[in-house]
């Protein structure tokens, strides 16, 4: 795992402590080795995490002539098998890293050599001959990749913070971006809260060179079924994808461990990986309050597996552990699973330099509560709309709330206010933390009219009705793997492992399961109200009942609670009046009036609260 940044200034030199300065602000990816190459107008840098050739796999790497380079944040899992061939056509190695069968891949593939690799990887390869820049990004976007292009310039890094140290490099916010931010948590793909910052989507490379630069897609999710596939066929299918998978993501000249929750996903990851490996460290985390403690779950099944394992219970942080996610972040960031993962990281980097991680699992099998939700909207949405209105919302209007973790009123209410919209507002409703409405009450005369026809739920539309002809089930699940997992649930896993120098590898992602997945009938993933079907079944030659059986309730802290007790005085200055007129977006009156019913007991403000905090935390961070 790695950081990587670089410089096309075509006609002008590349200044190469520009390129340092940009490479010295990831050195939290890459705290092991540093390595830079200029070549007059063209300049590319690294800071490198130690795994595989731990002594000889130092980047740039190049071909046996030095006329093609490379650097890359990633893995490529299949680097054994592409050496093997690459090397039966001629080609010579000079190390053992796994990235350096991606010089001679575009030797012989040009542009079309991503779609050999099986990994996660944010790539930059660098043709001196033709002049030409390829930056590349894995399928799910498990790696982060992003650039800056403008007449004269196009700069790319692994994390924003290192854009941020060329002193031309503009910091205009992008205000839509920002709005969807208050929408859903993240911000999605290509944008980012930088209007002059763009992230390569995943799945595709950008290309630089004498024709200009342009973005080109070199995969995506496949749209023909295989109905004729029977439940046992795709039982066993599964299971020998998964341990193909796992066998590839222990590639590591390091001691390798797992995140365990005790659920399903991170269970059968620990159970693959024991087949290969006589010894094992897991790591969890839990917390003090019972409803969001799930310690003793992943307790049991390390015990099951017999590994070494490593616990942490959290308690209600300080506003100096807080800054420091944030500045891991780069942008603002809402989810409330970030806080665990980051010390979870803390936790595990202290043992191991790489772990593997359940991530996935729920986007592709229908993991979530959402997903049923959905199911049941579809009944719900044929009750006549006075008598929702009159009865079912009225009485869940009036159900108490209770700060326990996905607690029934929680459930009821997000139902019932999503239910009756359009399937995919009533998909996304789950996921909105503040509605247009409350958008329109918290935002100040500027800034509603400064958004005056911004639509944040326009990206989500577009992604939708790509998938028409689909079950609607199948049009949810590609969606989210489109969306909510690569710019929420990857981008907390990648900066919150990196900000301690952690490599987190994601089996579940392999892109021969992804795709295994999509070509599943619906039915075989969400059976009646039975989620992830295929992969309890695929699970169970493996896994005892009593962790098939688990109940899934997400990996978050106890915001309710801590917003009122712990953070209450770190999150109030944040939100204070005078910090609130600072960013000149909201009505100081509105987010007043949140913050006191929240700690009054009236209403759970705790995910909007959140997502102004940090997005505060941010701005004093970055935004300033």
């Amino acid at each position: 795992m790695c950081g990587i940044s670089g410089l096309y200034r075509p006609g002008s030199p590349v200044l190469q402590d520009q390129l340092t300065a940009m490479n010295e602000r990831l050195v939290h990816r890459g705290p092991d080795d540093s390595g830079l190459h200029l070549d007059d107008d063209f300049g590319f840098a690294i800071r490198r995490l130690s795994i595989v050739d731990v002594q000889g796999g130092a980047q740039p790497l190049f071909n046996e002539d030095r006329s093609v380079g490379v650097v890359c944040n990633g893995e490529i899992y299949n680097s054994p098998e592409l050496r093997h061939e690459l090397s039966a056509r001629g080609h010579r190695f000079q190390t053992r890293s796994d990235i350096e069968p991606l010089v001679h891949l575009y030797e012989e593939h040009g542009t079309g050599f991503a779609r050999h690799l099986r990994g996660m990887f944010g790539a930059a390869l660098w043709d001196a001959r033709r002049r030409r820049l390829v930056l590349a990004r894995d399928r799910l976007g498990i790696k982060p990749l992003h650039y800056w292009h403008e007449e004269g310039v196009l700069a790319f890094a692994s994390e924003i913070k290192a854009l941020l140290q060329l002193p031309d490099c503009p910091r205009d916010l992008d205000l839509e971006a920002l709005d969807a931010y208050l929408s859903f948590n993240y911000i999605l793909a290509p944008r980012t809260i930088f209007r002059a910052i763009r992230k390569v989507p995943p799945g595709h490379l950008l290309i630089a060179d004498a024709a200009g630069v342009r973005l080109e897609p070199y995969w995506e999710l496949p749209r023909e079924d295989d109905q004729a596939l029977s439940e046992p066929e795709a039982r066993e299918q599964l299971l020998e994808l998964l341990r193909e998978s796992v066998r590839m993501h222990l590639l590591s000249d390091v001691p390798v461990g797992v995140f365990l929750s005790g659920g399903i996903d991170s269970s059968l990851i620990l159970a693959l990986m024991a087949e290969s490996l006589p010894r094992l460290q897991s790591f969890s985390i839990g917390f003090a309050e019972s409803s969001y403690n799930e310690a003793s779950d992943a307790r049991e099944t390390a015990r099951l597996f017999g590994t070494e394992h490593h616990e942490l219970v959290m308690e209600p942080c300080h506003g100096e552990q807080i800054e420091k996610l944030v500045d891991g972040l780069d942008e603002p960031f809402g989810d409330l699973s970030a806080l665990p993962v980051y010390f979870l990281s803390q936790l595990a980097g202290r043992e191991v330099k790489v772990v593997l991680s359940g991530d996935g699992g729920d986007e592709l099998f229908a993991g979530y509560m959402t997903y049923v939700a959905d199911r049941l909207a579809r009944y719900y949405r044929l009750i006549p709309a006075g008598l929702r209105r009159a009865v079912v919302e009225q009485i869940v209007a009036g159900l108490p709330t209770s700060y326990e973790k996905v607690s029934f009123d929680y459930k009821a209410k997000r139902f019932v206010q999503s239910a009756g919209q359009s399937p995919l507002r009533s998909h996304l409703g789950w996921k909105v933390i503040f509605s247009d409405e409350d958008k329109a009450r918290l935002y100040t005369p500027d800034m509603r009219q400064a958004l005056a026809g911004a639509d944040p739920w326009e990206p989500y539309r577009q992604l939708f009705s790509d998938s028409e002809d689909r079950d609607w089930l199948d049009r949810l699940l590609r969606l989210d793997v489109r969306t909510y997992l690569a710019d929420d649930i990857l981008t907390k896993v990648d900066r919150m492992s990196m900000a301690h120098s952690l490599e987190v590898r994601v089996p579940l992602l392999d892109h021969r399961v992804v795709e295994f997945s999509a070509r599943l009938r619906p039915s075989l993933k969400l059976k009646g109200f039975r989620k992830k079907y295929i992969l309890r079944k695929a699970s169970s030659e493996l896994l005892p009942a009593q962790i098939l059986n688990r109940k899934k309730s997400g990996f978050i802290f106890p915001a309710s609670l801590w917003l009122q007790n712990g953070l209450r005085d770190y999150t109030g200055d944040l939100l204070s009046a005078d910090r609130l007129q600072r960013m000149g977006f909201f009505e100081a009156g509105a987010v007043e009036g949140m913050l006191r019913e929240h700690w009054e007991g009236r209403r759970d403000w705790a995910r909007p609260i959140w997502n102004l905090a940090m997005l505060s935390a941010w701005y004093g961070r970055f935004g300033e």
